[in-house]
């Protein structure tokens, strides 16, 4: 199956929704966005006032019109409020793989078990859905917060790219990688139904 760049994609369960990012959506996202600077701090790009936060989205639905990045926003249903932003991209129909990244989540609503609910909804989608072979992930080697997460969700870890990644101050970043392949899904889907909060 061919990703639908132009469709709207909704994914929801009791906890979260996730829908497509759109340009009236910085006010959603502005108050959270702007709580800390280092809610992005291993990420290439800043969003942490009106400025950064509107280039963020303007670049994010500029990405998605020349279908590299398919990018949401985040609905916590339990708090009642907009909570981040995270999107498909690096996505290969010939080859069945997307990546799934970009992600941000303010700070009230991390360790909340919100994350774990929007990948699984994420995951479900690319495998089940899509039907795709593979799903990747990366972040910045240093990110030892993301990494832990990546590995609870059953992710394998692939190794590092070296000076990857040319970051806003200026350092090049290694960026490590890891990935879900299709076969491994269903005893992580189960894993993930039993932990996911």
């Amino acid at each position: 199956m061919s990703f639908p760049f132009t469709s709207t994609i909704i994914l929801e369960d009791d906890r979260a929704l996730i829908r497509p990012l759109q340009k009236t959506d910085l006010e959603h996202l502005l108050p959270v966005a702007s709580q800390t600077k280092e809610l992005v701090q291993y990420s290439p790009y800043f969003i942490h006032n009106r400025k950064h936060l509107e280039n963020y989205i303007d670049t994010s639905l500029h990405e998605r019109s020349i279908n590299f990045r398919y990018p949401f926003i985040i609905f916590d249903k339990q708090q009642k409020a907009f909570a981040g932003s995270s999107s498909f991209a690096n996505i290969s129909d010939k080859d069945q793989r997307v990546e799934i990244g970009w992600t941000w989540i303010g700070v009230d609503f991390q360790k909340t078990g919100l994350n774990r609910h929007c990948k699984f909804l994420m995951l479900q989608y690319a495998f089940e859905a899509l039907q795709f072979e593979r799903v990747e992930f990366k972040t910045d080697a240093r990110n030892q917060i993301s990494r832990t997460a990546m590995e609870k969700l059953g992710a394998v870890y692939e190794g590092a790219l070296r000076s990857h990644t040319l970051m806003s101050d200026g350092l090049r970043r290694t960026t490590v990688y890891y990935s879900i392949l299709r076969a491994e899904w269903d005893e992580i889907k189960q894993k993930l139904l039993k932990t996911r909060g």
